[in-house]
């Protein structure tokens, strides 16, 4: 019989990106939202899976709510993609991105604990840990977190490791550096910046407002990036892994290849605005996967420049 796994967060990008995995792989595979009765899962039926997947409700800071899905699923591998993802939003509802991220990365680990199964569990960590980093960030690199999402990612963060460490969890953190797709919501800069430029090109007069566009970032490819939270959960033993692409584009560089796509010229179309600015923001963030292409064999195949056509095409497509 093949695997079972448990997707927390699994009508969000990389949950429905993985859920298509698994299920390629053999997996039965069980995912959560906050009320499956009510939610969409518009990600699940874009990718033709819907009725593929065993939905449950589970919100993860309820530890009984956490407790009953565990008992009731048995899976033999979990994914921890819950909680508020946004790092902008996370300064409007820091507490509300605290307990989602770090009190239902705590019930899980206890849940797993308590059960004394043998379970994998994969957290997703995220790069807006390491602050800035001009220099590529690897495994050891210190956490120097420049928002309330980042704060709470290295806590959960430390919470696995601990785990890990003082009762033998097999847990895991993947430090995922920014990755893209047609998946990814409407409210995040790249979704942002695609659609306008693409709606502006079929001739709509709006303007595409920005905040600041001297950062750099390494920007992957969404559906290579499951791939790796798999391979993580494969390897022999639980350890931390950087994923990325090991290079850095800067926003700007990001809008003008948007635009030039499209035969447009991004300075008649861009204007910057103050008041879109973060209260703090990370400059340059750039990891190194090294680590990842040693034990893992993985290495990310898709250039910013083709994630950025995908992105279009999506768009135009509608």
């Amino acid at each position: 019989m093949g695997k079972k796994a448990l997707i927390l967060g699994i009508s969000g990008q990389d949950g429905a990106y993985l859920a298509e995995l698994l299920l390629m792989k053999g997996y039965e595979v069980h995912g959560t939202s906050r009320d499956h009765e009510v939610s969409y899962f518009g990600n699940l039926r874009k990718l033709g899976i819907h009725d593929k997947v065993q939905l449950t409700s589970m919100v993860t800071s309820d530890f009984r709510s956490v407790l009953t899905v565990l008992q009731k699923t048995n899976p033999d591998e979990i994914y921890n993609l819950a909680g508020q993802s946004s790092v902008g939003m996370s300064f409007d509802y820091p507490v509300e991105t605290f307990d989602s991220i770090m009190i239902g990365t705590m019930n899980l680990l206890e849940c797993i604990r308590m059960l004394k199964r043998p379970v994998r569990f994969y957290n997703a960590g995220s790069s807006e840990c390491f602050g800035n980093t001009p220099s590529p960030a690897n495994e050891e690199t210190a956490f120097r977190p420049r928002s309330p999402y980042a704060t709470a990612k290295a806590a959960a963060h430390f919470a696995v490791a601990n785990y890990r460490e003082a009762y033998g969890l097999f847990a895991a953190t993947g430090i995922l550096f920014n990755h893209e797709s047609p998946l990814r919501p409407a409210r995040f800069v790249t979704q942002k910046i695609i659609t306008t430029a693409v709606r502006i090109a079929g001739g709509s007069e709006e303007r595409l407002e920005l905040g600041n566009l001297e950062i750099y970032r390494d920007w992957g490819f969404a559906p290579e990036y499951v791939d790796a939270m798999w391979r993580i959960l494969q390897h022999d033993s639980p350890e931390d892994f950087v994923i990325a692409t090991g290079q850095m584009y800067s926003l700007k560089a990001f809008v003008e290849k948007v635009f030039e796509t499209l035969g447009l010229q991004a300075s008649d179309h861009v204007d910057c605005r103050p008041s879109l600015l973060r209260p703090s923001d990370i400059t340059y963030s750039v990891g190194n996967p090294e680590k990842a292409l040693k034990l893992l064999s993985w290495q990310a195949g898709t250039k910013v420049e083709s994630v950025i056509e995908k992105l279009i095409q999506s768009a135009q497509e509608g």
